[in-house]
């Protein structure tokens, strides 16, 4: 076991913890076990999965080639690289989960609005990606045992009994590693993400195999204008932002972990620009393929996999992409909460009983419903999601221009300290930039501009966060 390091962002203080805002998971990390593969297995544990996948595909179906989509891609996961190296830095240097680096900027009880934003988007896309996984395992169930299909016929609140028998069997193994804590978490994402690699490299060879190893990396199946292959490069390379975007806010629940910042800068560079871009072009590459095998683009590896006529191949195949879909769950949708849920009441909530909370949450809103309702999709979640951006903005200028890393950690767990309870200039900022940010993404009259809502959040609310703090120095 290895003490965290006391940091020039770390001073002494005598004051003595609050019970209302301290609790073993909530406090500095005692051991740094994170190593450079530890945060690149996790970037793969997020990156490889099903949305991903699909999204990249969807991007070739609407026009861009291959190449296009690929250079897309690593234009925002290169951004993204230092987004989260930034968030990354103050995680490792001050040791405290995102709950606890909000109240810097938000104050010690501030921080709640936050994290309760953050949880509510984790736990319902928890339930959302823990259902489209299950749908995948459905149907490679079916062909791999077509004499289940009766279980399909008979449903319970909206959802067929073989789809409950996979949707709860997922949730169960989740929940399960969330109850072991944090380093359960390492060890699982360890392998999982390589996992998705191995089937999703076969399913390349084989998709090329079936095409004579003749896949074109330029053409794309729609043509578009020029003008409008721009619009549509810089298009995703802005959705990107706005996806990731969720665990930006909330890296340094991971970062703090790592026993210094260049192991969290490489492990970001493997994970990030290398390994995502690489799986997005893949993804299209296979793509591309069923398109040319089958004469229609497959954006579902599952459907894709069901048509390869082998049971021990299907059985993989689902075992896989039900790893992988846990591996992104853990990663961006379970860790957030746990944690966002137990800085609400630390003294009674721990981070095991905040996983637990948000996992039984995520049961209870039926997530198949509400993927089924673009309205609460859209407006919704999406709503939510386009407040993420102001967020990071105000906390990443509070931290590096406003404070200049200068935090006295120990004060972040006193009531009535060095930190007011409420900061009136970061809610002063939020609310107006957020609503800003929201208007963007959700009023169809901007849905031009709606891909870089996540980028205009953040700058705006950077910008109205640094005139305002620096006005009141």
């Amino acid at each position: 076991m290895t003490a965290a390091p006391l940091t020039d962002s770390q001073q002494e203080t005598t004051a003595p913890p609050d019970p209302r805002l301290w609790n073993e998971d909530l406090a500095p990390a005692k051991e740094r076990r994170w190593k450079v593969y530890d945060i690149f297995a996790l970037w793969m544990s997020d990156v490889h999965n099903l949305g991903n996948y699909t999204f990249a595909a969807g991007l070739f179906v609407l026009g861009l080639s291959a190449w296009q989509v690929f250079t897309a891609l690593l234009f925002g996961f290169v951004i993204i690289y230092f987004g989260m190296n930034l968030m990354g830095r103050i995680g490792q240097r001050t040791g405290v989960p995102f709950p606890v680096v909000a109240r810097i900027s938000f104050g010690t009880f501030g921080a709640n609005l936050p994290a309760l934003i953050r949880a509510i988007i984790a736990i319902f896309w928890y339930g959302i990606q823990t259902y489209l996984a299950s749908v995948a395992i459905t149907l490679l169930v079916l062909a791999i045992d077509p004499g289940l299909k009766p279980l399909t016929e008979h449903g319970f609140l909206g959802l067929h009994a073989l789809g409950w028998i996979c949707f709860v069997a997922l949730w169960a193994v989740q929940a399960l590693i969330l109850t072991r804590g944090m380093e359960s978490v390492r060890k699982f994402q360890d392998w999982c993400g390589p996992a998705i690699w191995v089937v999703m490299i076969a399913l390349a060879v084989w998709i090329l195999a079936a095409g004579h190893w003749n896949i074109s990396l330029t053409s794309s199946p729609k043509q578009l204008s020029t003008g409008e292959q721009i619009r549509q490069w810089f298009g995703a390379a802005g959705l990107i932002l706005a996806t990731y975007g969720t665990l930006m806010l909330n890296f340094c629940d991971f970062s703090r972990n790592a026993p210094d910042q260049k192991t969290v800068r490489r492990g970001n560079f493997w994970g990030l620009p290398i390994n995502s871009t690489a799986f997005a072009l893949l993804s299209v590459i296979v793509t591309a393929g069923s398109m040319q095998v089958f004469g229609e683009a497959i954006t579902d590896p599952a459907e894709l996999l069901a048509k390869v006529h082998n049971t021990p191949v299907l059985i993989v195949g689902a075992l896989t992409f039900a790893v992988a879909t846990m591996g992104v769950n853990i990663v961006a949708n379970f860790v957030s909460p746990a944690y966002d849920l137990a800085n609400i009441w630390p003294k009674r909530i721990t981070f095991t009983i905040g996983g637990m909370i948000s996992a039984v949450a995520a049961l209870c809103v039926l997530p198949w419903k509400l993927y089924s309702s673009p309205a609460v999709v859209n407006y919704f979640l999406g709503g939510l999601g386009a407040f993420l951006g102001p967020l990071f903005g105000i906390m990443i200028v509070d931290y590096y221009l406003i404070r200049r890393g200068k935090v006295d950690v120990a004060q972040l767990f006193v009531d009535g300290g060095a930190y007011p309870r409420v900061n009136p200039r970061a809610l002063a900022t939020f609310f107006p930039t957020a609503a800003l940010s929201a208007v963007i993404a959700l009023v169809p009259f901007f849905a031009p501009a709606s891909p870089y809502s996540w980028f205009i959040g953040t700058a705006s609310s950077a910008a109205l966060y640094f005139a305002v703090s620096r006005k009141h120095r």
